[in-house]
């Protein structure tokens, strides 16, 4: 595909993540605003707004979390079952973790999916807050259970959405700009932002770049590289879209069925 379209399509995508993330916190306040009248309440916002990243403590989880995506019509992918993670919601998070890991250290993710493992090294020196978030969503096995919401024919795989919409996240943002001049090979993986969000922003949702020469600019927050399963996430990048599409859910579910974090 000629790299302008790819260009073209990239922003459309982006275009389409941040509306919706936009009308999920829309009718989040409205629904703050109707459960107030006549009582006072504290409620703390979800999703929508800009967290800054801080040194705080453990994030602590909110009552509301975000409901489980559920299988498509079409069953699951590659003759996988739904994983029992997937049943359970997800919580959303006031803010950031607290920085855990040691940059000095390897940290290894093993992604178990329905069609088969995905073993990628993550690099905390290039995204230490980023990588430090992935860290901690793994360990909170708030990935466990999720699925792929978007396969783009030769360009990318994308998962990590608690609501499988292509606008969930975890409740609080993250930011670490990548070097400029960076490139997104095959085997990237990094994380999805909206149009209006600053350079590195990132929240839950990331992909796995599975096109030989994609065309990205150095906006997107890169947290390491797939080192095994690559077949895998190709595979994921082949199976059917639906309407016939070329960019976006496919017709069969894949799940996340777990994800492990090894350090060394």
């Amino acid at each position: 595909m000629p790299q302008g379209s790819r260009k073209t399509r990239d922003r459309h995508l982006a275009k389409q993540y941040e509306r919706r993330r936009r009308e999920r916190h829309h009718k989040h306040r409205q629904r703050i605003v109707a459960a107030t009248v006549g009582i006072l309440v504290a409620l703390g916002g979800v999703g929508g707004g800009l967290f800054l990243l801080t040194k705080g403590g453990k994030p602590k989880a909110q009552a509301s979390g975000s409901p489980s995506p559920s299988p498509s019509a079409g069953g699951v992918a590659c003759g996988g079952t739904v994983p029992a993670a997937a049943s359970k919601k997800k919580p959303s998070y006031k803010k950031p973790p607290r920085m855990t890991i040691d940059v000095r250290k390897t940290y290894t993710a093993t992604m178990v999916t329905s069609c088969g493992t995905i073993e990628m090294k993550l690099d905390p020196k290039l995204a230490p807050n980023t990588v430090n978030s992935f860290v901690f969503l793994v360990r909170q096995h708030f990935y466990d259970g999720l699925i792929f919401h978007r396969i783009a024919r030769d360009f990318v795989i994308q998962g990590g959405d608690p609501t499988g919409t292509g606008s969930g996240g975890p409740g609080y943002q993250t930011v670490d700009a990548p070097p400029r001049g960076s490139t997104y090979p095959a085997g990237t993986v990094a994380m999805a932002k909206g149009t209006d969000q600053p350079a590195g922003t990132s929240e839950s949702q990331f992909f796995i770049v599975t096109g030989k020469n994609p065309s990205l600019s150095p906006d997107y927050a890169i947290i390491g590289t797939v080192v095994k399963g690559q077949d895998v996430a190709d595979k994921i990048g082949t199976l059917p879209i639906q309407n016939g599409a070329s960019d976006g859910k496919p017709v069969q579910t894949v799940y996340i069925v777990k994800i492990t974090i090894k350090a060394s």
